[in-house]
This record gives C-alpha cells, structure tokens and sequence, in this order.
C-alpha cells in the first residue's frame, strides 16, 4: 500500500489511472517486440507535441544473464506465461534503478549502457532503467512540471514488485541531474523507507530554494549521497543527503574548462556530467576517492580539516556501500565532504598537507613550492605575509607520498617586491587521511636567495617506513 500522506500532491483516482495506463501503453507498446532487445526512446520536437499528452515511462531491465540485450519490464513482465518472454529479474537480489534527467534535444541518454556494466560488475543485481525521454524533452520549466507525475508511475511499479517479494529497502536508486528529484520523489512516497539514494549532481535551477518535500533530501530513503560537480550552473549548491561529495569545490572540474575556445560539451555540461563518470570510475574499484569531512571548500584547502573523526575516523568512499566499514549509525545529515580529482579516470588523487615555517619576512614574498615524481610534478604557491610565519595548503597528487622524489622551492614574487632572502625553518608534506605508520616529509634551516630556486631529493621506497 502507499503511504497514507501520498494525498498531499496526488489522489487516488489519479493513481489508479496512472496505473492503468501504465500498463495498457507499455503493455501495447512491448508485445510486438517479442524478445527483441529494448533500448530507450529518441523523440523529436513533432513527436513530443504529439505525445506530450502522453508522459510513456518505460522500464528495461539489464542483469549479468542480459547485460548486453535490455529487457523490456513492464507488470505483466513479472508473471511468465507461455506468450512470453521469461523475465530475468530476480526478486531476491537488490534492484538499481536509473534515473535520467533532464533531455534537452530529445536524445536518449548515451551513458546508461555505461553506468548498468558498472554496477553489474561490481555486484549481481538487478538494474531497471527508467525511460522518461518523452516527458523530459522540452522546456526546462515545462519539464520540472512532469518529474513528480513521472516519480508517481515509477512507485506503481515499486509497489507490484513489493507484491512479488521485494523489500523496500532493496532498492538503490540512482537519479542524474532532475532524475535525483524524481528519485526523491519516489522516496518521499515511501516515507523513506527506500534502501539509498545516489544524486548524481542533482539539478539545482527551480530545485535550490525548493521545499524539502519538493527535492531531494536526506528524509527520502535510510541513506542518500550526493556527489555535485556543477553546483554554480546545472547542480544544486547546498547539502541534500547524509552525506554530500563536493568535487574540487563542486563547480569546477579540472579539464572542464569554461571558455569561447571550449567545445559546446566542454562549455555547457562537462562540469555537470562528471559526477556520472566520476561514480562510474569509483564502481570500478580501482582507486578509493576519498571525501574529507568540513565546513567549506576554503576551510578544506588551507589544511583546516585533516580527518574524519565525525565517522569514527573512517572517511567516506565515493561508490562504496553503507554498512561496510564505511559509516557509522546513525549517520549524520548534510554532512560536507570535499575532495580534489585529476581531470580523466579514474580521477583519484591523494591529498597532502603541506605546512612551511619561515622566519619573519621584511616585506612580502611568493613562493612556488614544486613536488616531483619521474614523470609529473604538482605546483603550489604561497603568499607570504609580514605578519604571518606559519603557513598550511592543501595539494594533491595522484601518487603516493613515497613516490614522491624530491621538492623544489622557488621565489616567485613580484621583481620589486620580492624578499632578497627567505629563511624556511622547516616545510614538510604529509598525506591525509594518513596512512598506517607513514611519517611525513620534511626538510629543516632552508636558506635560499632571489633567481637561486632551492631542491632537495628525497630517497625512498614505498612500504619501507
């Protein structure tokens, strides 16, 4: 049954015909397929003033046995009969559901096939693919109008697989950009009860000053995670799960440059899109990335926030689940995390805290701090005060700390500005969170003069503290 309180935006006589149609139009529209293999709509600009009427969400079902062949699912999908294909969808395995959003030239979304491999390697489920390309290609605010009507079809369908034996909490819903309101939506009429949520850079224009009951937020299943990329244009900027992934700041990604000379892609929906691809790298499992608990973005980069005592010392992992060593219980809300990524998969990059001491300076000075490994090199610069002796930046690095080889230091001030001699009483890296017995790396009594950079070449062996 649904939950009592669904009356506050739909009635029952609604739900009844929602379901009926949901049935005759997917009914109708499957059968002449047979067991040909589905894929999602693509409509155009005549096709949706047509059918506009008509909102045709659509369901497709991948599992390991039919990764590479969608299974059209619709209600009768969960009785076999002789006319029928065999569904593959088993009731006692989790369910990920996938929720695309917003599709502004009527496309279907090319990334599905992607995101459904991942999740089917790392785990055997099953994945139900939401197709609502009809209703989601149009004007923006024509389009937000349908994500709640769309949320209602989708729980008809949540509530007949509680009817074959699935457990609420089985479900793991997935929403890119407008699909994580409509995933919360759905969330919010199962009272939360729903297993997770995952917002893939939620939408934030018509969303940002919404109601709680209206978006996304940590009351729609036992566990929500956000990851936001571009929370200044297309994302949401504030806290909408227990716990909130904010990449690099959450609105600029490295290699997403914004800029005339950039691809209309780079331009327009980089930023937005890497939370997907960022969370399809981590399901991977090829290297952990790691949010770190704080306030905000500047408190993170100035070394303000070096450890996750808030989950019992075990930060958060991008993709991994609850219940895995990765969370405690109960988990807090709205709780910020930040981390810094490269540009490409898989995007991990160790964090490390680089503290410098100097002895007090006549005037002020810049000073560009070079870590080096064989093949790449990550610059950090300072801006020394006369005031001001102790210093701490956040740098990241995709190699660990002993990789690194060696450190160059370099006075890079203003020509008649810059200080005739800096003094470095000590200038030490270490990464955060710190790894099991790693000691950090420092160097003491550094002296070095203007167009004299300083270096020193560090001798170590990974695993050898």
């Amino acid at each position: 049954m649904f939950p009592q309180n669904m009356h506050r935006a739909w009635g029952p006589v609604l739900l009844c015909g929602l379901a009926v149609l949901t049935s005759l139009v997917l009914g109708a529209e499957e059968s002449s397929r047979g067991a040909e293999c589905a894929d999602l709509n693509n409509t155009t600009w005549s096709q949706y003033r047509q059918r506009r009427a008509e909102l045709q969400v659509r369901y497709l079902l991948l599992t390991r046995r039919n990764q590479d062949c969608a299974q059209a699912f619709t209600r009768a999908s969960l009785t076999e009969t002789q006319q029928q294909q065999p569904s593959h969808f088993n009731v006692s395995r989790p369910t990920k559901v996938l929720v695309h959003g917003y599709r502004a030239i009527g496309s279907r979304p090319s990334w599905v096939k992607q995101l459904a491999g991942a999740l089917l390697r790392a785990e055997d489920v099953n994945v139900v693919v939401v197709d609502w390309v009809y209703g989601a290609s149009f004007a923006y605010n024509l389009v937000v109008e349908n994500y709640k009507e769309v949320a209602l079809q989708i729980s008809v369908l949540i509530n007949q697989l509680q009817e074959h034996g699935c457990r609420l909490e089985s479900f793991h819903f997935i929403g890119v950009s407008l699909g994580a309101h409509v995933a919360g939506f759905v969330g919010t009429l199962f009272e939360g009860k729903i297993g997770r949520i995952t917002g893939l850079d939620p939408a934030g224009p018509m969303f940002k000053g919404a109601d709680t009951y209206d978006r996304l937020d940590s009351s729609d299943a036992q566990f929500v995670d956000a990851i936001h990329t571009d929370s200044d244009y297309f994302g949401i900027s504030i806290p909408v799960g227990h716990v909130d992934y904010f990449l690099n700041g959450g609105k600029d990604q490295t290699g997403c440059a914004r800029s005339r000379f950039t691809s209309m892609y780079g331009y327009v929906i980089c930023d937005h899109m890497r939370a997907l691809h960022v969370y399809m790298s981590a399901l991977n499992g090829s290297c952990p990335l790691v949010g770190i608990p704080c306030s905000s973005y500047e408190d993170f980069l100035q070394g303000r926030c070096l450890d996750c005592d808030v989950f019992q010392g075990t930060c958060p992992t991008i993709g991994a689940s609850p219940g895995r060593g990765m969370l405690v219980s109960p988990v807090p809300r709205e709780q910020k995390l930040f981390l810094l990524t490269t540009s490409a998969p898989p995007f991990c990059s160790r964090h490390f805290l680089l503290q410098m001491e100097v002895s007090p300076l006549d005037r002020s000075a810049e000073v560009e701090v070079t870590l080096r490994t064989e093949n790449l090199t990550v610059e950090k610069r300072l801006r020394l005060q006369t005031d001001t002796t102790v210093y701490r930046a956040v740098v990241s690095h995709p190699l660990p700390l002993c990789e690194i080889d060696s450190i160059h230091l370099k006075n890079t001030g203003a020509r008649f500005y810059r200080q005739s001699e800096i003094h470095v009483k000590s200038v030490c890296i270490s990464e955060f969170p710190a790894p099991r017995g790693e000691e950090p790396l420092c160097v003491n009594n550094i002296h070095f003069r203007r167009g004299a950079p300083w270096s020193h070449d560090f001798v170590q062996v990974c695993g050898a503290f």
